[in-house]
């Protein structure tokens, strides 16, 4: 059986509920490990020798980039730049 086949059994049978809880957190606790090593992996690629004075807002923005890339693929580069040239005009008009 399957990880999956055996949480939906223990649901079905619905008499240990503790044994379900366990379960899924057992099952959850994988994913997450591999989560934070990816992150740490990418985070050491980012925060090289060059890179050692930059500030703590911005190598977690960059970090947060470089993780979260399929997310931001699908980012409108063009209403990106919109928004942030509106907000950051400084134009004196006469």
């Amino acid at each position: 059986m399957s990880a999956l086949e055996i949480l939906q059994f223990v649901m079905a049978v619905d008499c240990y509920p503790n044994v379900f809880v366990a379960y899924r957190i057992l099952l959850t606790v994988p994913a997450t490990v591999a989560s934070a090593e990816r992150s740490f992996s990418k985070l050491k690629l980012l925060k090289t020798y060059l890179r050692s004075t930059m500030l703590q807002d911005r190598l977690n923005g960059l970090a947060m980039c470089c993780i979260e890339k399929d997310i931001l693929d699908n980012v409108d580069l063009d209403c990106a730049l919109n928004d942030f040239a509106s907000r950051n005009a400084r134009r004196n008009f006469f």
